[in-house]
């Protein structure tokens, strides 16, 4: 019958499709991923994702943290947590992180000089990536906080889909191009059924040292226009604060310092 001939159709198509999708398969001795990412670059999303790392671990000590920089073009954790050198390697071949403030932290930026440009094209990237997901020995972590390059492309995508995710954190300036892309990076989340925990907005407002008057140099609330949009929760307002910028450029993110 043409039913039944329908229903072997359509149980053959789903069964290539499932072919295509990559199996997730967790990250070994890790328990909870929370991804920051965001739509634009330079909007302070690397020094979200440190300062997240630090007060998980400052919040409840037994917990244990890893940090991994997925932007393989811009790594910047390395300086923000004053950390050079490469990896060494386990018995097993597989990368030990590098460790400072207590937080294990793994990154494109310890494997090559830090001048040197990534001139690749993406099925590298995509390899390395591949590489920070899977051949690094974390020991046993109750949280890794993945920084995530800016933008909605092959490294968030393979990073959502590869491997159980928590949730994802979007931060953004109450800027409206900033806001664009933000809003296009948490429907990405939502396509790939990553919950996202709430949008951070940074650079909120900007208080004169000298008279103390406020000015909303990139806008006023448009994160939290967005989070109304979006049904999301605001998880945090940072101000543009000279302290917060400098201690992340010396290696001492403010949390810590």
């Amino acid at each position: 019958s043409s039913s039944s001939g329908d229903e072997a159709l359509r149980d053959k198509r789903a069964r290539i499709l499932s072919r295509g999708l990559p199996k997730q398969k967790p990250i070994e001795g890790v328990k909870q991923v929370v991804v920051v990412a965001s739509g634009k670059g330079g909007v302070g999303k690397s020094t979200t994702a440190v300062n997240i790392a630090l007060a998980l671990a400052a919040n409840d000590s037994t917990k244990e943290v890893g940090l991994l920089d997925a932007d393989i073009y811009g790594p910047s954790i390395p300086k923000m947590m004053n950390l050079k050198g490469n990896p060494e390697l386990t018995p097993k071949n597989l990368m030990r992180p590098l460790k400072n403030y207590g937080i294990a932290c793994m990154s494109m930026g310890f494997l090559i000089e830090e001048t040197a440009p990534v001139v690749w094209r993406g099925l590298m990237v995509m390899s390395a990536v591949e590489k920070l997901l899977r051949q690094v020995d974390w020991g046993q972590l109750d949280y890794l906080v993945i920084d995530m390059p800016p933008g909605t492309g092959d490294v968030q995508l393979s990073v959502s889909q590869n491997i159980p995710i928590a949730g994802a954190v979007i931060v953004s300036t109450p800027q409206d191009v900033a806001l664009l892309d933000a809003h296009k990076g948490a429907e990405m989340f939502r396509k790939v059924h990553v919950p996202v925990l709430g949008l951070v907005q940074n650079m909120s407002v900007f208080q004169c040292p000298k008279c103390k008057h406020e000015t909303h140099i990139f806008g006023s609330d448009g994160v939290r226009d967005l989070a109304k949009t979006l049904g999301l929760d605001i998880l945090g307002d940072v101000p543009l604060h000279v302290n917060i910028r400098e201690t992340c450029d010396s290696g001492q993110p403010v949390v810590i310092s």
